[in-house]
């Protein structure tokens, strides 16, 4: 399973703690799987252009994930969209997160979806944009990849944090600029034992001037 894993470089900025403030309260608000939970299992359905494709999915915490389906291509694509979910809700604190890294804040701009918070060193060139004490856009350069994610909506959980449930990703061509690919996701969740689970993603992706359009539905969760 993917890891959650930044790399540490020197930087000349000095931390802002008003910087800090502002990520760590954002980070606070958002949901996560506690630290005693171990992962689930469930059945998997693939939804693609009027095919279904049906298997298991077994999630255990904090490094596998199995993934079982008799389309090898499909298998691979989807053990790749259990691994995001995994490791975007995989328990983990500030500090072992952003907060391990020189925050500052850029220039006040108005911008609707919040004020620009910049992460020096991680490796990854990352920018947020952060209000209401959530975060609501990330920029990354990943290699020659470069993207945006903006988060859309969300839903407010019993204890009052926020779960994605819509946003999309743009991917930019590293030499002009140009949008090379969109992704655009809408999850529902899974209330098991007071845990949210992944219960339905849809997932439309525009890419070298076809959109396609894919559904993972799970079933039958079951708490490791």
């Amino acid at each position: 399973m993917q890891t959650y894993q930044q790399t540490s470089e020197p930087v000349a900025a000095a931390d802002d703690p008003a910087a800090r403030d502002l990520l760590q309260r954002a980070f606070g608000s958002t949901y996560r799987w506690s630290a005693a939970f171990k992962g689930f299992s469930a059945r998997l359905r693939v939804e693609e252009a009027g095919r279904a494709v049906e298997g298991t999915v077994d999630v255990r915490l904090p490094e596998s994930i199995t993934v079982s389906l008799a389309d090898p291509e499909l298998q691979k694509w989807t053990e790749g969209q259990v691994g995001m979910m995994a490791v975007h809700r995989g328990h983990r604190t500030f500090e072992e997160a952003d907060g391990r890294h020189t925050l500052t804040l850029g220039e006040e701009d108005g911008h609707p979806l919040g004020r620009l918070l910049l992460i020096h060193g991680d490796g990854m060139n990352s920018r947020y944009r952060v209000a209401g004490d959530r975060i609501r856009q990330i920029n990354r350069s990943m290699g020659p990849v470069r993207f945006t994610i903006n988060v859309e909506d969300a839903l407010t959980t019993p204890d009052g944090r926020h779960l994605t449930t819509r946003y999309t990703v743009y991917y930019f061509h590293p030499t002009d600029g140009a949008i090379k690919q969109v992704d655009s996701i809408t999850d529902h969740h899974a209330v098991v034992d007071g845990v949210h689970l992944p219960g339905t993603r849809r997932i439309i992706n525009a890419e070298h001037g076809e959109v396609r359009v894919r559904m993972l539905v799970f079933s039958d969760h079951k708490l490791a």
